[in-house]
């Protein structure tokens, strides 16, 4: 009897790149069927909160509080260097002036938030907002600066904007790691061998979409629209790299450091549980 799976990930081009194997049927996942949502990654984190998803993306953050449901996969995940949030403006301020200003943020589940707070250089109101509202929403004068991610950090000049500060190379800086944004997460409960297996169909996807990138583009473009197709090529470029084929021992440290920092921030333990099934 053939298995039903829920799949979520994000409509962003790394994304759809990623999964567009599995989405098209030319990775095959027999004996599974997976049905598949593509959604906002904030909305997919609170999805992970109640365990709604077999097989999701996830923002590194959110794995502090969905441990005890879900294992990290090492394959498809975000992480790498110079790819993190940018902090944007109307008009240049230095950072340090950015404490009690009204700042657009993608999810208060999310890695980008994460960063922003432990930056310690904020203390004012948060906007909660859908990623894409946010530079249209800072150039409107709504709030003071955002938090922007994803494609982002290739389109904020056309709306006027200008950076504050590049959340991702303070980070960098900081630890010396890359930083770890996302990663794909399995229900616990589901095992290993299903996780294992999951693994190499993700690893396999992306491997087919590298050989093969005029093959998935359409399905990668029907999800990106309003994007030019250099702003689309770049952000693959950017958010789809070694890591994502493998994790590997720095990406595994990557993972770790940000999700001790997010503890300590959060005034929380540190999960006693393996991050990963293999683990």
């Amino acid at each position: 009897m053939t298995q039903v799976l829920h799949l979520g990930y994000s409509p962003c081009p790394n994304d759809t790149f990623i999964f567009c194997g599995l989405a098209s049927g030319r990775v095959k996942t027999e004996p599974y069927n997976i049905e598949i949502t593509l959604a906002d990654v904030e909305w997919l984190n609170r999805q992970a909160l109640s365990a709604s998803l077999d097989i999701t993306k996830v923002s590194i953050t959110a794995m502090l509080h969905i441990l005890e449901s879900y294992w990290l996969l090492g394959s498809g995940g975000a992480i790498g260097r110079g790819c993190g949030p940018l902090i944007v403006a109307r008009e240049a301020f230095p950072p340090s002036e950015l404490m009690e200003k009204r700042v657009a943020i993608p999810g208060r589940t999310t890695t980008a938030n994460l960063l922003l707070q432990l930056s310690g250089l904020h203390r004012g109101p948060l906007h909660e907002m859908v990623f894409d509202q946010i530079m249209p929403a800072v150039r409107r004068g709504d709030v003071d600066a955002g938090v922007i991610i994803h494609e982002g950090r290739f389109t904020y000049p056309a709306y006027g904007l200008t950076q504050v500060l590049d959340l991702g190379a303070w980070w960098e800086k900081e630890t010396g790691l890359p930083l770890a944004l996302g990663g794909i997460a399995v229900k616990r409960k589901l095992g290993s061998q299903v996780a294992s297996f999951f693994e190499d169909r993700v690893r396999e996807s992306i491997l087919h979409a590298r050989a093969h990138p005029e093959e998935v583009w359409p399905y990668v473009r029907q999800h990106a629209q309003e994007m030019a197709p250099d702003v689309i090529r770049s952000h693959i470029d950017m958010f789809v790299n070694d890591f994502s084929v493998e994790t590997g021992e720095e990406g595994e440290r990557a993972i770790r450091a940000l999700l001790e920092a997010a503890a300590v921030r959060q005034n929380l333990p540190m999960p006693a549980l393996p991050l990963f099934w293999s683990s």
